[in-house]
């Protein structure tokens, strides 16, 4: 009888560490979860600001080739170019 408790007595124990290995486990996975989600949101509010940083590098870009600089006199009669031709469909359409 002796030995079955034994069995009973170590199956207990290894239970009882399983179920706190367990909790731990758990709370290290809660942990990284939020992690988780706050890294994503770093990445959301990165993306985002890369976009509007985008945004005014070309617009700054745009606004070099209207003052006429050097560098940019090709970009700015292409933009010039794609202007007018909106404007002459907008002008054909209402001609219609």
């Amino acid at each position: 009888m002796s030995t079955i408790s034994e069995v009973v007595g170590s199956l207990e124990n290894r239970i009882n560490k399983l179920l706190l290995r367990h909790e731990k486990l758990k709370k290290a996975n809660e942990v990284l979860e939020n992690q988780i989600q706050i890294l994503k949101s770093q990445q959301n509010q990165s993306l985002s600001e890369i976009e509007d940083l985008q945004a005014k590098c070309k617009s700054l870009k745009l606004a070099n080739s209207m003052l006429g600089s050097d560098q940019h006199k090709r970009e700015t009669k292409l933009k010039i170019n794609a202007l007018v031709r909106e404007i002459d469909d907008c002008i054909s359409q209402l001609s219609e």
